[in-house]
């Protein structure tokens, strides 16, 4: 008979809470309504609100039956989506935990994984359900992890997918700078006054580009666009906190050298093209140096046939670029390492000129960048390099720890341009 009168007593005070809650004001109700309101409930703003109050009642007796019995008795995910949110207003832990793990065993679609992580949970409670929350992001990643797959899909989906979807590091791009300028047409598109574009670029879009990754030629872009859109400032800021720790590791120390290694702001994504570092002057004559770092893991996956392509970089108004390589020699049938450097394009006026370049490699025996190649090479060629650099097969020189210094390959490509030459208008 306790144990009776206490149940009742509980179911009471639920009730009593419950129609408290839907006598609120409909500014309230607004603010806690579900995303998939208006998209799946039809007819007038009357019927939805009358609609919508049947859902939360039925809910709520979903969630006293829960509190017996420790059961639900539906597993359709809109429905358990509802208890778990009368779970989330009146507080029980057990039955959101419960609900979050059977929706995480359903099969999880894009709308359903939206619906999710938009979810007007409780700050108190978000613990209880950030399981469920987790796992929506990690779908949205897996699923849109081929960027120029889904670039179009993509222009739809919610700005908390979006943040979801560009928070990883497998996202597929051939350079940062795309993610950059998707950020721009997808705010451009779904955002239409300047003032809340420019607040959802500065807050929740552009601290999802890792800047320290773009490609020179972008960021100078940037650093000179007059865009209206971006808080100047603010972007300014990024490019020069990314660029910070490529222009002096050495001297990072503390947490800000901890962030930087942990940070996902800093971490590198699956690049078609490989980031270089850069270090140019302009006395006593244009000179640029590209240092291109390759993993062993990266070397090996170039086998037998394969090749990577570097951010190209620019000097006097002309685009060049690197490109590593596995190649076979067609006599003796053994593969090599080679380093190749081209001539990508030219700005319009540009004049042509010729380059001194050369190709070194760091030894862990010395500790120096030892030369492996030099040689000239004119803004109307097309590539120069060599398909051998190291004159050792590839077995040997993938297995060479005297290159791989921490399994890393440490290149450099040092390009001059030559004085005294005559002009050419290209």
């Amino acid at each position: 008979a306790g144990l009776l009168a206490r149940r009742r007593g509980a179911q009471l005070r639920l009730r009593v809470r419950f129609g408290h809650l839907l006598r609120q004001g409909a500014a309230d109700r607004d603010r806690r309504r579900r995303p998939r309101a208006g998209i799946f409930c039809g007819g007038s703003s009357a019927n939805q609100e009358r609609r919508r109050e049947e859902q939360e009642e039925n809910a709520f007796m979903e969630l006293l039956s829960y509190m017996y019995s420790g059961k639900l008795t539906t597993a359709e995910p809109t429905r358990l989506l509802d208890i778990l949110m009368a779970a989330d207003k009146f507080e029980v832990l057990s039955c959101m935990r419960h609900c979050s793990q059977l929706l995480i065993s359903l099969p999880m679609t894009t709308e359903s994984a939206l619906l999710y992580i938009d979810h007007p949970c409780s700050v108190s409670m978000v613990n209880e359900v950030r399981p469920l929350i987790d796992a929506s992001k990690e779908f949205l990643a897996n699923k849109y992890k081929d960027f120029y797959e889904f670039k179009s899909e993509l222009m739809n989906i919610s700005l908390a997918g979006i943040e979801a979807i560009f928070s990883s590091t497998d996202i597929q791009v051939e350079t940062e700078d795309d993610v950059y300028y998707f950020m721009l047409d997808w705010a451009r598109a779904r955002y239409v006054e300047l003032e809340e574009r420019r607040k959802i670029l500065s807050s929740r879009l552009l601290p999802l580009v890792r800047f320290s990754h773009m490609t020179c030629m972008t960021l100078q872009e940037i650093l000179a666009s007059t865009d209206n859109d971006i808080d100047r400032e603010q972007v300014t800021h990024r490019i020069a906190e990314a660029l910070l720790p490529k222009a002096y590791p050495k001297q990072l120390e503390g947490a800000l050298a901890a962030e930087v290694t942990t940070c996902s702001r800093f971490a590198e994504r699956a690049y078609e093209y490989k980031p270089v570092k850069l270090v140019a002057f302009d006395q006593p004559c244009p000179q640029i140096i590209v240092y291109l770092d390759l993993t062993r893991d990266e070397c090996s996956q170039l086998f037998p046939s394969g090749r990577i392509c570097p951010h190209p970089f620019r000097l006097l108004g002309w685009g060049f670029y690197l490109m590593a390589t596995c190649e076979m020699d067609e006599q003796s049938k053994l593969c090599s390492f080679g380093l190749w450097l081209g001539v990508a394009k030219n700005m319009k006026g540009s004049s042509c000129f010729m380059v001194d370049y050369e190709f070194a490699a760091r030894k862990r025996s010395s500790g120096k960048f030892v030369r492996k190649l030099e040689g000239k090479i004119s803004t109307t060629d097309e590539t120069h390099g060599c398909s051998d650099l190291f004159g050792i097969p590839w077995s040997t020189f993938i297995a060479n720890d005297n290159l791989f210094i921490n399994g890393v390959l440490h290149l450099r490509a040092d390009l001059r341009v030559l004085l005294g030459q005559p002009k050419l208008q290209a």
